[in-house]
């Protein structure tokens, strides 16, 4: 009997997208198949998945312990999200060759689902940086006698959403800095920087609009910029390694002596970039916006406004008007009150207006003289037809009564 061989071994994700790229969150349910091609037909042990996520950080420092002795410090730690695995095929035994209840596979494509849920808990969002990860992943493995395991790890994304839709992301940030130039005995006049922006959440692909203003008292030449920061901090046995990286920057125009200059708006887009990181213990993600004046021969006085880069982008009305609705929907349950299915019928021109208040209507006003005065010549005739006409049907209480409310406003 001659033995198959394995062709291919693979792993795809059911996508819950249109992009067709396996992106989740925590509680989703993460669901694929493990597809085996063979050539003849094999007889197998199992065919195992492992699927885990976990955030790892790893540096080294080197250390001095005397005149000629250093050393290598290791500073390595690690949190797991979960862990999780499933048998598809065969047996959890798979430490010894025995033909006992092995399992045959014909010739062909072979197809095996596998599922499982992502904690409810938080979840890190997945990251590769300078000295630590957040990864997911599925790992198969097909266990056959007297062979070597075949194994196969493909990675998915897992997002822990950042809704910027939140009143402490929507809430503007400014600040204000003075600095005074000094050389030996003299003192030239103050440089002063304002800055402020709309709110402190954006997502990637946004425009951030900077409204600075910037004053040049000193007698040297500088340069208003702004720039995008992003600071990843890794955390591992009491220490913290810390990285900056340029995101994006922009240059304004070159302040000469005794000039000031105004930004009004100036436009700094985010390019696409890894979504803030504020809840693992071991990795922290962060940016910031720097408006700063670049001075020559000094150090620059620079403003530092915190950043926070979400997943859900900004809608203006939705937002507030679910946190409205919703209010709402609390109150009228606290009151008791229920709407009815729908609106009551409005009522009579009669009901509204008594043959009294019609027949005083008709009388001519005292004061239409100052009226014609005051107002133009064919929305006043319009308003004197309008008053002598009782009011079309219509199923708006507001349009009903409206007629009624004018009169009563020019009679006074």
């Amino acid at each position: 009997m001659v033995l198959g061989k394995v062709k291919s071994l693979t792993i795809s994700f059911d996508c819950l997208n249109d992009s067709n790229v396996p992106v989740y969150s925590s509680g989703d349910t993460v669901s694929g198949r493990v597809s085996l091609e063979v050539t003849g037909e094999i007889r197998v042990k199992s065919l195992k998945i492992h699927a885990r996520g976990h955030a790892k950080v790893r540096w080294t420092e080197s250390r001095n312990a005397g005149s000629n002795t250093a050393y290598t410090q290791n500073y390595t730690e690690e949190v797991e999200y979960f862990n999780h695995k499933d048998i598809l095929i065969g047996h959890e035994r798979d430490d010894d060759n025995s033909e006992e209840g092995l399992h045959s596979i014909h010739s062909g494509r072979h197809e095996y689902a596998f599922s499982f849920e992502l904690p409810q808990t938080p979840l890190a969002t997945s990251f590769e940086g300078r000295h630590g990860s957040v990864r997911y992943w599925v790992k198969a493995e097909l266990h056959r006698p007297w062979f070597l395991p075949v194994k196969l790890k493909k990675e998915f994304t897992v997002f822990e959403h950042i809704d910027i839709n939140t009143p402490s992301l929507l809430s503007p940030q400014a600040g204000t800095k003075e600095k005074t130039l000094c050389c030996w005995f003299c003192t030239s006049g103050p440089i002063s920087l304002s800055a402020k922006i709309e709110r402190k959440g954006y997502t990637p692909g946004e425009s951030i609009q900077i409204f600075a203003e910037i004053e040049n008292c000193s007698s040297r030449v500088v340069v208003p910029k702004a720039a995008i920061y992003q600071t990843q901090a890794f955390y591992a046995k009491g220490k913290m390694k810390e990285v900056k990286q340029l995101v994006a920057s922009l240059r304004g125009e070159s302040l000469s002596s005794g000039k000031t200059e105004t930004w009004n708006g100036k436009q700094l887009k985010i390019p696409p970039v890894s979504p803030s990181i504020l809840d693992c213990s071991i990795i922290r993600v962060e940016y910031s916006l720097m408006v700063y004046v670049d001075i020559p021969g000094a150090m620059d006085l620079f403003l530092n406004l915190p950043l926070v880069i979400g997943t859900i982008p900004l809608h203006p009305f939705g937002s507030r008007t679910s946190s409205v609705s919703s209010q709402c929907s609390m109150n009228m349950n606290w009151l008791g009150l229920t709407l009815p299915e729908r609106p009551e019928a409005p009522p009579s021109y009669a009901e509204v207006v008594t043959e009294e208040q019609r027949q005083s209507s008709l009388a001519p006003l005292g004061v239409c003289d100052d009226f014609e005065r005051v107002l133009p010549g064919p929305l006043f005739a319009y308003i004197q037809e309008f008053r002598f006409l009782p009011p079309p049907l219509s199923t708006h209480r507001r349009q009903t009564i409206l007629p009624f409310s004018l009169k009563e406003s020019i009679r006074s």
